[in-house]
């Protein structure tokens, strides 16, 4: 008895290790990063505001602009609700929850918090570890796989980059732990010819309801879990009828349940599914006719796949870094991979917790599967989103850890034979692996908290900086064309950045409607340029019209059309009418 409280209690000592050093890693410059545009709708709608206050086809202060992100205490959870479903494409649970706990945190210059958007995310990111150990102790029986799988999501460079965002990904992840934890245990009744749980079939229904109510793609979970259990239906009936009849008399039938309560809190999403399917914003995920059938989902997978497990500085200036980062992230996965799937291959194959393995394998590999005949199939490409492989990741996780465990196990055995030359090639232990794997994972880590690896989409600081160089004591405008919030997100950014150094500058914005007519809003911008009454410093940011009246009526900058981390601009100096002619 002592023996096991002990056991217990060091057990939970290291959990706790991994879980506070997760946590470090999670909050390291939570809030000093910029905040892209999905973030924003986060923002914006868990306030409960609105993108369609904010003018447009005309110039606006940066007070106006950043207005939606201003909290009103008489706004309520309806108004989250209400917004967010006529103006997103996403389901509202998440946002409920950051409505509540935005309204605990204080403002900074009377607008919401970036880190306290982000804070949520990132709790919930700490709270998977925990999830992680649970889920790696109970399905493979041992709690060195439940510490392999929770140090594997501490230090998960695509864990981290999920839980610094102000998104709902880390709460969809705790769901899918859950419900994986489900899946392996509806396995288990079936083997052991004994129904499963009210309690558990209960709860597996609430936790996949739940899960499509954070996010739509937990869908693509539930598939993959449904794939795994037709699979086996399939082989048993095939290996033999009579004794399919016999289980599913004792716990197919609850398994039966389990799938119709399932579909119908998928099928309850249908008419809004109907809604926002094609929307304006969803547009980027779709394959160009002719694209689809390249070879960059693959590449898009793998480059997903590999920084689950490390990621070091590549995205960083120098490029000796980049280079250096780049060879020896090569080294270590050419090195490392097949020590992986050789002890992954033992578990499906050898191991007591067959089962078990099979399981959590068939899974992950359904999700996959499923990803890329969607992304083929229908021309939608998934893997254009590395954050949507959210749906497997612990899964591959938990597999990860569970081979991880037996090489730790192997101890001073060697577990990758030496080839030649070995002073390039030499042979590691199981520990050294380990110590390997451990070193990786923090470096990858710290990459990401640094943002020197998975860095936000947008960087307006670098733009900024750009104007800078520039600026006059001319009044300044930047403008871009606007078909959803994503724009105005966007230019959110800019004016975010500016509040951040204290307003260096003034400038206004001006968000030039496009919608059927494309020329809308070369007419909003040259109605804007016609009534300046003085010079003006003119910056066209990501604005795309097939006609650019800044050309006629402004001295375009000689550098012509410049890029930046997510802002593409064009410079221009304007006079007054009279003066230019």
């Amino acid at each position: 008895m002592v023996v096991k409280q002990n056991q217990r209690q060091s057990e939970a000592k290291w959990v706790a290790v991994w879980t506070l050093l997760g946590a470090a890693l999670r909050f390291l410059n939570l809030g000093s990063k910029p905040p892209w545009t999905d973030e924003f709708s986060t923002m914006v709608f868990s306030l409960g505001r609105t993108f369609r206050t904010v003018p447009l086809d005309q110039p606006i202060s940066l007070e106006t602009l950043l207005s939606p992100l201003r909290p009103l205490p008489s706004l309520d959870f309806g108004a989250v609700v209400q917004h967010l479903m006529s103006e997103s494409t996403h389901p509202p649970l998440y946002f409920l929850l950051a409505h509540g706990w935005m309204s605990l945190l204080p403002t900074v210059d009377g607008l919401a918090s970036v880190w306290g958007a982000r804070s949520l995310s990132a709790l919930l990111g700490v709270l998977a570890i925990p999830a992680m150990y649970g889920l790696g102790r109970w399905v493979w029986r041992s709690p060195l796989v439940g510490h392999s799988a929770a140090l594997g999501m501490a230090l998960s460079p695509f864990g981290i980059f999920l839980a610094q965002e102000a998104r709902h990904y880390t709460l969809a992840i705790l769901l899918v732990i859950a419900s994986l934890a489900c899946l392996v245990q509806g396995a288990r009744s079936l083997q052991e010819r004994r129904p499963l749980a009210w309690p558990v079939v209960a709860l597996w229904i609430g936790l996949n309801a739940l899960s499509v109510a954070v996010h739509y793609f937990c869908v693509l979970t539930l598939a993959a879990e449904g794939l795994v259990l037709a699979g086996w239906w399939v082989w048993l009936r095939w290996r033999s009828p009579t004794d399919l009849a016999a289980k599913f008399r004792v716990g197919w039938g609850r398994l039966a349940l389990v799938a119709l309560g399932t579909l119908a809190s998928v099928l309850a999403w249908l008419p809004v599914w109907q809604r926002v399917y094609g929307s304006e914003v969803t547009q980027w995920i779709y394959a160009e006719p002719g694209q689809v059938f390249r070879l960059a989902p693959i590449f898009q997978a793998l480059a997903a796949w590999i920084t689950m497990v490390g990621l070091l500085p590549v995205e960083a200036d120098p490029l000796p870094v980049v280079i250096g980062s780049g060879l020896l992230m090569l080294l270590f996965f050419v090195r490392l991979t097949p020590v992986w799937v050789r002890f992954w291959w033992q578990r499906v194959t050898q191991d007591e917790t067959l089962l078990e393995s099979r399981v959590v394998t068939g899974f992950v590999l359904g999700a996959i599967a499923l990803i890329f005949a969607i992304t083929y199939g229908l021309g939608t490409d998934l893997t254009r989103g590395a954050r949507y492989n959210f749906v497997y990741f612990p899964g591959l996780l938990a597999l990860l850890g569970a081979a991880l465990a037996q090489v730790w196990s192997a101890g001073d055995a060697v577990v990758s034979a030496p080839q030649r030359p070995r002073w390039f090639w030499p042979a590691l232990t199981g520990k050294q692996v380990g110590i390997l794997m451990l070193v990786m994972g923090v470096a990858s880590a710290l990459t990401v908290s640094c943002n020197l690896g998975y860095q936000k989409y947008y960087r307006p600081g670098l733009f900024i900086d750009r104007v800078q160089a520039q600026i006059t004591n001319s009044p300044v405008l930047i403008a871009t064309t606007h078909k959803t919030h994503v724009q105005t997100g966007e230019m959110m950014g800019i004016a975010l950045e500016l509040v951040r150094r204290d307003r260096p500058w003034q400038p206004e914005f001006l968000l030039a409607h496009q919608d059927d007519d494309p020329k809308a809003s070369t007419r909003a911008l040259e109605a804007a340029i016609a009534r300046q009454t003085g010079p003006l410093d003119l910056w066209l940011v990501n604005f795309y019209a097939p006609d650019d009246p800044a050309a006629q009526r402004c001295l375009a900058d000689p550098q012509g059309r410049q890029s930046v981390d997510g802002y593409a601009y064009q410079h221009y100096r304007c006079l007054p009418s009279e003066t230019a002619s």
